[in-house]
């Protein structure tokens, strides 16, 4: 499967603060993630030795994504999540990830979205760098 076109997040806000939800919401949290040139090895452990990065082949499994989604809901404050994954062959640039999460208080949100993202990014995802 190829890649997928990017979501619009003004929509996606707009479409969220019209939920029933919403009147709870006091801050929405939003994750892009994106296709980066430096490869995850230098970035993450300080590897000088590595080639560029050209691209990245990426997939994830959805029942795993929506499980990990559910639990999320299920932390303190949280009433709105939103996940968009691309897929296929991507290029530095192209968005890999959009994440949008609603709650009541920001230490409640930007604990959901690294507790969701973190999750996904290590239990749904098969990235694999293309120098």
């Amino acid at each position: 499967m190829g890649k997928k076109e990017s979501p619009s997040m003004d929509a996606w806000l707009n479409e969220a603060k019209r939920q029933a939800s919403a009147p709870k919401i006091g801050m929405y949290l939003t994750h892009n993630g994106v296709v980066r040139q430096s490869a995850k090895a230098k970035v993450r452990f300080g590897a000088e030795d590595t080639l560029p990065v050209a691209g990245m082949r990426f997939s994830y499994e959805q029942e795993k994504v929506d499980s990990i989604i559910a639990e999320t809901y299920q932390m303190e404050g949280i009433y709105y999540i939103r996940v968009w994954l691309n897929e296929g062959e991507l290029s530095v640039g192209d968005d890999i990830m959009y994440v949008l999460i609603g709650g009541d208080i920001r230490p409640h949100v930007v604990d959901a979205l690294q507790y969701l993202v973190g999750r996904i990014k290590n239990e749904c995802v098969t990235e694999t760098e293309l120098t």
